[in-house]
């Protein structure tokens, strides 16, 4: 039964990890605010866009001229994303305990104990301690981990590509690793030093057997913890609660052990059924690997993982993982499946199952569940019901809009994607400007357009009542020459568009969180105050829009 319900998990967090949720429904309306014929845009790099771009480092010293020194805010995940990294933590602490490099150890572990207790109260004593020094050591490395880097680095390079793609490359050997390909181990003196230095009497030799615990298992858990800090945003706090979480299932469960031997009797034997969890892991990873490869892709416009190639390799992957479950695959650490148990067959199924539901998706269909995860439809290469795959929306009737030609807003919105031309278009036809600071590896902002944004009471606000602004704040093109300036609130040269906006973020909202939402009216001044960013509740959502609407009528009538 044990094994069912093991085998049960890790089904649940393969399809759960990838699968953001996101139930909105899908509008696919064609209603669009034209601009007037007469209206000629800049062209980048010309004299004219230099000079806007001044105006807006001068608008941005005019609104800010009261903050002496502005503090910047890093990158805030929802309400709930504390929770969402504490669970992480502990899927990542259950799972782990189930590995060959730890799962065998607790024999050694109760034995430990056994032979330490002089009495029932200074086991259980003893065990807790040994269960308080695993959190301590785990949650000790967090804090190292926040401390060398900090929050507004930690926020940086989560969003820089070249980060990016050194994650891509750890997570690629973390599941090879898994695969049985080879074993990260730490050098064996380290290990045998801990070792001897838990025989010591006292606390410090219940510390070492906690040490002894964390530096053995390290071929197990550290693919593991590096997967679950990066599968989710990057803040001060993530490395402490992923490691609070992680370390919490270990101890938890250890300590049981430590203190009621007779539960090992229910524990199923060591076997080939630990290797198969592992390579479950492996391929897991393998999956989650490509996110970041394809946020350093679409930050530099590289063009190698298009949409298409990204869920082709997921498909392939799920089919694999399906048929090694069934037995027909097998790897060199693995032993002879005599028959395949319920558990398999069902988890095989479901592998398959999610294969199944990506295959439209070659082809364009939305795929909500992972909308998230995967590149934007924008880079797919072909849809059905399109005479192009280029892009997403058919060639608007005006001007080409600056930057255009490689970024892109979801949902047919017919935006711009600078906010001096915003600005000026939204003077011309009186209307309130809708900020959009987005980023290519924001997966909140993904998800705020997938579930949010395509309900089409929202959908007809931003289409037809704003003017859409979308600010890619970590996009890498090269800014012209003359466009280039230091940014004392960011401490470098901004170079590129993305720290265009972001240095406009940054100094006028200080902040630098996204997705970020800024209702503006023509006069450059917030019609609702403060912004909001990450909001799935499409009522409040839509409060907000209707409050920016009614202030923005409110001053037109007042000129």
């Amino acid at each position: 039964m044990k094994k069912v319900l093991l085998l049960l998990l890790m089904a649940t967090m393969f399809i759960a990890l990838p699968a953001v949720k996101s139930y909105a429904i899908v509008t696919q309306d064609t209603t669009a605010t034209a601009p007037p014929d007469d209206i000629v845009f800049t062209e980048v790099g010309s004299a004219q866009d230099s000079a806007a771009n001044s105006a807006i480092k001068d608008s941005v010293k005019k609104d800010t001229a009261k903050v002496e020194k502005a503090t910047v805010a890093s990158n805030a995940a929802p309400k709930q994303s504390l929770w969402v990294t504490f669970g992480l933590g502990l899927l990542a602490g259950i799972a782990a305990f189930f590995l060959p490099c730890i799962f065998p150890m607790v024999p050694l572990t109760v034995g430990f104990f056994t032979k330490r207790a002089e009495s029932r109260a200074k086991g259980i004593r003893s065990a807790i301690i040994y269960g308080l020094s695993i959190i301590v050591i785990y949650v000790g490395l967090g804090v190292i981990i926040t401390l060398i880097w900090g929050a507004s680095a930690l926020n940086e390079i989560s969003t820089d590509g070249f980060f990016n793609i050194f994650i891509f490359l750890i997570l690629i050997v973390f599941g090879v690793s898994f695969l049985g390909a080879f074993e990260i181990t730490l050098p064996s003196s380290f290990v045998n030093k801990l070792d001897a230095k838990s025989d010591a009497k006292g606390l410090s030799g219940i510390f070492f057997m906690a040490a002894t615990l964390a530096v053995v298992s390290f071929s197990c858990t550290g693919p593991l913890i590096g997967t679950s800090l990066v599968a989710i945003n990057t803040d001060l706090l993530t490395p402490v609660v992923v490691m609070f979480g992680f370390s919490l299932s270990l101890a938890v469960i250890f300590t049981m052990f430590a203190i009621f031997p007779s539960l090992m009797t229910g524990l199923p034997k060591s076997g080939g059924w630990l290797n198969s969890i592992k390579v479950f892991l492996g391929f897991l990873e393998l999956g989650l690997s490509l996110k970041f490869l394809s946020t350093a892709d679409l930050a530099y416009h590289w063009g190698i993982l298009d949409r298409e190639i990204f869920l082709a390799i997921w498909i392939v992957l799920a089919l694999i993982l399906g048929v090694y479950l069934l037995g027909k695959i097998k790897f060199s650490h693995d032993s002879d499946l005599p028959y395949v148990s319920v558990p398999r067959l069902f988890i095989a199924t479901a592998t398959f199952v999610f294969a199944i539901y990506l295959i439209p998706g070659l082809w364009g269909a939305p795929l909500k569940a992972v909308s998230a995860l995967v590149p934007p439809l924008s880079t797919q290469d072909f849809v059905i019901g399109q005479d192009s795959g280029a892009s997403q929306a058919n060639t608007p009737g005006h001007a080409k809009r600056k930057y255009s030609e490689f970024l892109h807003i979801p949902h047919n919105i017919d935006g711009f994607f600078d906010y001096q031309e915003a600005l000026a278009y939204a003077k011309e036809v009186k209307k309130p400007l809708f900020l959009d600071f987005t980023g290519h590896g924001c997966v909140n902002c993904r998800e705020m357009e997938a579930r949010v944004w395509s309900d089409p009471r929202v959908l007809k606000k931003l289409k037809e009542d704003y003017i859409v602004v979308s600010l890619y704040t970590d996009d890498k093109t090269s800014l012209p020459v003359a466009e280039q300036f230091d940014s004392k609130i960011l401490g470098t040269k901004v170079n590129t568009v993305g720290k265009k906006f972001k240095h406009l973020q940054a100094e006028r909202f200080n902040t630098i969180s996204q997705p970020y939402y800024v209702l503006l009216g023509t006069d450059e001044k917030e019609l609702v105050s403060p912004p909001i960013g990450v909001e799935f509740d499409i009522d409040k959502y839509l409060q907000y829009l209707d409050n920016g609407l009614s202030e923005f009528a409110k001053k037109q009538t007042n000129e």
